[in-house]
């Protein structure tokens, strides 16, 4: 018997990760809600400019519903990443959105006959269409978990069995051979680029696991048991797919994967976050880009990132940490949100595409390859940054983990106590975090800090008294009776220098990129720069990069929204560089 390739990496990955998914089985940290932080700084400007950007006119109720036609035959995705943008963005700034509820009352004067957007194929599945619906699903889930509109779940229940279990024969056999599969093909907006037996296919290929992930959602609302078979259908078809040789949708493998997670939420079953840490593993292997973005399929790097996936990509990242406690998920979130997320959104709150710098596309500049996919990436922008707002901490009982340094207020309730701490720095600029206690009615906890492997000389001080903490899985847990007004100060050094490039199928044995923590670096420089392997980069008190000993100075390619990263071949700068 011939073991396919791509299988036999799975269960050679399978045997490696089995013990770590064993030993964490049992209950994992969970967020606080969102009326419980309060985020500051950065993180709250990107929120606020992206929700007017929601709020713009093309995202209007007058606009925001678009025919077959006009939607490129993706029904229900403009309208189901709206809904779902405006959503999140709400909750994580505190803010009333102006059109949602327009919107919401509108929604079903476009709905088909059968409940769902579209039309009704009677002898055939459309991929797109799936997808589409899927996010119609997301939206109008998270609409209802956020303000527990019984109207919404007849329209939720309706998508999910009008469309998804009419379906149900057909998933097992969705076309998942490489050799049938038309490879080389789509925009960036996807199209309808084959048929094959029953099913109308996307060159997004994969792209009906994302209606996956939105059906899961929705049966974790609707506990309906018809669902269930249905869901392990679609998830029995998804872990076939040899991902590489098809060259899948990394957008649409990303948020499959996030579907196996909150399924592994549902049931218990952990064996579903194994298998979408295998393919997570695969991913940042094989489609991340070197500044953690993403090439837009598998295999494909002649072609585009997408913040889509990118947002997927840090979502999962933090999922697969809350579920295994492996640090290094955190330790590579921190570095998609810094180097990619906030690469890719524009100066109008918008979210646009880059280039692929690498071997394939010859060149060693990040650029803009499109200014703003509006149509979809804008939208996913806005759980994006809601989530990393959400993400600003995890509780377990006693132990409160803070997983990111940011400028945020939060407050854990539990029963009828409370602690509540605000947390300011300019990291990653800095190498400063501050704790002010305000109130602690919870007595004895454990504050667990990261201490990630780009930091050294760390120090820990409560009151300005230097104290001695233990380390536990990549956190320094700090356990103490705080009390109001007590200010924990967290000092370090940021590692700086030269760093291995992330695919190997795609750069040289000789390139690499520079980095000060979590922050790559650039240069805008008509001259190739050459960095020797032994470089170091400082931060001079003028607050800018140089490489020691010279005056090349070197820009970061995090920007907090700049005007001048919006025009391609306007925006370049040097990201990889030859190590001699």
């Amino acid at each position: 018997m011939i073991i396919n390739k791509f299988m036999l990496r799975l269960l050679v990955v399978s045997c490696i990760l089995m013990l770590a998914v064993i030993t964490s089985q049992g209950k994992v940290p969970s967020t606080l809600p969102f009326s419980s932080i309060r985020v500051k700084g950065e993180l709250q400007e990107r929120l606020e400019r992206n929700f007017q950007r929601l709020e713009e006119e093309k995202y209007q109720p007058h606009k925001v519903f678009l025919s077959m036609q006009q939607s490129g035959d993706w029904p229900g995705d403009t309208e189901g990443r709206t809904i779902l943008g405006l959503v999140m963005d709400a909750q994580a700034s505190h803010r009333s959105p102006l059109y949602l509820d327009e919107i919401m009352h509108r929604l079903p004067e476009h709905l088909n006959e059968c409940g769902y957007m579209g039309p009704v194929f009677h002898d055939c599945l459309h991929e797109q269409q799936l997808s589409g619906n899927g996010w119609l699903l997301r939206g109008l889930c998270e609409y209802y978990l956020w303000r527990k509109d019984e109207r919404v779940l007849d329209m939720i229940r309706n998508i999910s069995e009008q469309l998804f279990i009419s379906g149900k024969d057909y998933y097992g056999d969705y076309p998942i051979d490489p050799m049938a599969r038309q490879t080389g093909v789509g925009k960036a907006s996807g199209n309808i680029s084959q048929h094959i037996d029953r099913w109308q296919l996307s060159s997004d290929i994969g792209c009906v696991f994302i209606g996956m992930d939105g059906l899961i959602q929705a049966y974790a609302i609707l506990s309906d048991d018809k669902l269930k078979p249905v869901i392990e259908s679609l998830i029995s078809r998804f872990l076939q797919i040899d991902l590489l040789g098809i060259k899948a949708q990394t957008h649409a493998t990303l948020t499959a994967c996030r579907g196996l997670v909150r399924y592994a939420d549902i049931t218990g079953d952990e064996r579903y976050i194994l298998e979408a840490e295998k393919r997570f593993l695969l991913y940042a292997e094989n489609g991340m880009t070197e500044n953690y973005e993403n090439y837009n399929w598998f295999g494909r790097y002649e072609t585009w990132t997408e913040p889509c996936a990118i947002i997927d990509s840090y979502m999962l990242a933090v999922q697969l940490w809350q579920h295994t406690l492996k640090f290094k998920y955190l330790e590579l979130a921190e570095k998609i949100y810094y180097n990619a997320i906030c690469h890719t959104q524009r100066y109008n709150g918008g979210f646009g595409c880059d280039n692929c710098p690498g071997i394939t596309q010859n060149t060693d500049d990040l650029d803009v390859h499109i200014p703003e996919a509006h149509w979809c990436c804008t939208m996913r922008g806005g759980e994006g940054l809601s989530r990393a707002a959400e993400y600003t901490a995890f509780v377990d009982g006693k132990c409160i983990y803070v997983p990111f340094y940011r400028n945020a207020d939060f407050t854990y309730n539990n029963i009828d106590k409370m602690f509540t701490v605000e947390e300011r720095t300019d990291y990653p600029f800095a190498e400063t975090v501050t704790f002010n206690i305000k109130q602690n009615s919870m007595g004895k906890l454990a504050l667990c800090l990261p201490h990630y492997f780009w930091m050294e000389s760390i120090s820990v001080k409560v009151n300005n008294k230097l104290l001695t903490c233990p380390e536990q899985d990549g956190f320094i847990v700090l356990t103490c009776r705080f009390r109001s007004r007590d200010i924990i100060s967290v000092s370090f050094k940021m590692k700086t220098g030269c760093g291995k490039t992330i695919n190997p199928y795609n750069t040289s044995v000789d390139d690499c990129t520079a980095f000060y923590g979590p922050l790559q670096l650039c240069v805008r420089d008509s001259t190739k720069i050459i960095l020797p392997p032994d470089a170091r980069i400082e931060q001079r008190s003028n607050g800018k990069f140089y490489l020691r000993g010279t005056q090349i100075q070197f820009g970061t390619i995090y920007h907090l929204m700049t005007p001048e990263v919006w025009k391609p071949k306007q925006s370049a700068w040097q990201m990889l560089f030859k190590a001699h």
